[in-house]
């Protein structure tokens, strides 16, 4: 048997980074108040995925999946107050960057060139500073903050360092912040204001000032290191994030619609803000943002799960954020497959769901196979297509996969794509194919509806 995933190689992870070099993006902003960007995907020695079709079965299907479970011991920032930015255009061209979507951009007066990932689940924006205490290796220089005319530390004195739900704490007269992620990595350093350098087109450069970033001197256990990216670009809901900063212009709405992996390459993603979302069609559903007391994820109202059709008897209070923050269903763009929580109070739901998904397939009698990583693999039959489906059913709306895109399917083998989760539930960007997604800030909700994601162009 053969597991071809050769057609992921390319493409597989949505972790949205942000990147300025000129022959590989496209850059739209016909409306004032809108923008278009457009990525295109190259592949590079570096990523996890490179040539992944000469891998054993064993070793792709363990790569992605380490590639999802990198992210999930990501997430889980610390989280209050108000930055905004109040620019006319915000060009934001986005490259891959091995497994990750990069914005490429230059900060201060010399124009520094970094390239950092953007990131629906992240908050701060930041990047590596010298001196360094303890930096992670990456390929471009480390942005000097010395060298620079235009650079500033936040004084004790503002919103984000003082007062109610402040984000950092003062030290020595200046901000200071110390993030901490699941899985150990963590970065620390000074709360700072730069001017920001977006290239438009080949000849002009906007430029956006007293932009709210970390200065990061001392991290550890960064997943993304080696690279040239050098830190985070936020999206989440958090005071300090891209979303709120500029949340005037774009509205504090973004969109975009993930084209089928298998079709995908070398298809461009294209992410939309503002008034260059498109109108969506009647049947789109509409489920509210819960808000988290610690941290500013997508958080979703999650009240039941389906398999094929059948409900599993999950009480309303299952998928609940907890006091000890765990729990609650977040989405997210930047996790390859989804997770379902494994530690939901009085019944284990991650369990329960693949134990739906086993009974399925086992009434279609088929064979069951082994892989590392994902729990329920089978034989597939010539001609097999009778995959189930999955149900998020959130609060005032169902969100529907379809069982091509709830697998991972190749020509003799497939897998429940569907992976243990430890804290929370996630849903991921494979299970986000075909749909208009529109993360909605404004509104405090989440819009979805079927898409054919190949005929969103710039």
């Amino acid at each position: 048997m053969s597991l071809s995933l050769g057609f992921l190689n390319a493409k597989l992870f949505f972790c949205l980074c942000v990147t300025f070099l000129k022959h590989h993006f496209t850059f739209s902003a016909s409306n004032p108040t809108g923008l278009t960007l457009r990525a295109v995907l190259d592949d590079s020695p570096g990523s996890p995925l490179y040539l992944i079709e000469n891998l054993t079965i064993a070793e792709r299907i363990e790569r992605l999946i380490k590639v999802t479970n990198a992210r999930a011991n990501y997430l889980s920032l610390v989280s209050n107050c108000d930055a905004r930015i109040h620019p006319d255009n915000i060009p934001m061209p986005i490259t891959r960057e091995g497994l990750f979507y990069v914005v490429e951009f230059a900060i201060g007066s010399q124009h520094h060139k970094v390239k950092l990932l953007m990131d629906t689940g992240g908050g701060l924006i930041w990047t590596q500073c010298v001196p360094c205490k303890t930096c992670f290796p990456q390929n471009l220089p480390i942005f000097n903050p010395s060298a620079s005319a235009t650079y500033a530390r936040l004084p004790c004195d503002h919103p984000l360092c003082k007062g109610p739900g402040d984000r950092y704490t003062c030290f020595d007269g200046f901000c200071v912040y110390n993030v901490h992620y699941t899985g150990g990595a963590s970065t620390r350093g000074t709360a700072s204001m730069e001017t920001f350098h977006f290239s438009i087109d080949q000849s002009e450069i906007e430029s956006f000032k007293n932009v709210i970033f970390g200065c990061s001197d001392d991290s550890s256990d960064i997943f993304f290191k080696n690279t040239d990216i050098s830190g985070i670009f936020g999206l989440s809901m958090s005071p300090d994030s891209m979303m709120i900063q500029f949340s005037s212009f774009i509205h504090s709405r973004f969109s975009y619609c993930l084209v089928p992996f298998a079709d995908a390459i070398p298809r461009p993603l294209v992410l939309r803000f503002g008034e260059d979302i498109p109108q969506l069609p009647p049947d789109v559903r509409t489920t509210s943002f819960v808000q988290s007391p610690t941290n500013h994820f997508y958080y979703l109202e999650l009240w039941g799960i389906s398999v094929a059709g059948h409900r599993l008897p999950f009480s309303q209070s299952t998928f609940q954020y907890r006091a000890n923050g765990k729990g609650g269903c977040f989405i997210d763009s930047g996790a390859l497959f989804t997770q379902i929580d494994a530690s939901t109070v009085g019944i284990n739901a991650y369990a329960a769901v693949m134990q739906v998904f086993a009974s399925y397939y086992e009434s279609k009698s088929l064979r069951r196979t082994t892989s590392r990583g994902f729990e329920l693999c089978y034989e597939r039959p010539p001609n097999y297509d009778d995959f189930a489906s999955l149900t998020f059913h959130f609060n005032g709306a169902d969100y529907t996969v379809a069982g091509e895109y709830v697998n991972l399917i190749s020509p003799d083998i497939f897998c429940v794509a569907i992976i243990k989760g430890t804290y929370a539930t996630m849903l991921g960007a494979w299970q986000q194919q075909n749909k208009r997604l529109i993360y909605d800030v404004g509104m405090g909700a989440l819009q979805f509806a079927d898409e054919n994601c190949v005929n969103d162009v710039p």
